[in-house]
């Protein structure tokens, strides 16, 4: 979605970075975080998921935290190899049969 908001974020390696939505998370929203397309983090109600497949978890591995009340993702001890773009949805439902769709990318480059 080339409408969706894009922040630019410049860390160095071995470094944290917190990518925050800057949204209120209401308890009937869900928001997916994505790193190039690749599903790393999951709020849905109560329910937080960090990196359910292998490919995330060899990637990732213990470095996700997810912040329940703000949504934000925080990576510690950053690598070259996270350079790329994050992005999160936020699906926002306001009833069973309507729901809206927010799109925010992060692209993070390290030095």
């Amino acid at each position: 979605d080339p409408a969706a908001q894009q922040d630019e974020k410049s860390v160095v390696e071995g470094e944290s970075v917190t990518l925050d939505p800057r949204v209120t998370k209401n308890p009937d929203n869900s928001m997916v975080w994505y790193f190039n397309d690749i599903l790393i983090a999951e709020i849905t109600g109560d329910q937080s998921k960090i990196c359910t497949d292998d490919q995330c978890n060899k990637r990732f591995r213990d470095r996700l935290k997810l912040d329940h009340q703000t949504g934000s993702l925080n990576i510690t001890n950053i690598r070259i190899t996270d350079s790329g773009d994050f992005k999160i949805k936020i699906i926002i439902s306001s009833s069973s049969t309507f729901s809206i769709t927010r799109v925010k990318r992060f692209s993070v480059s390290i030095t």
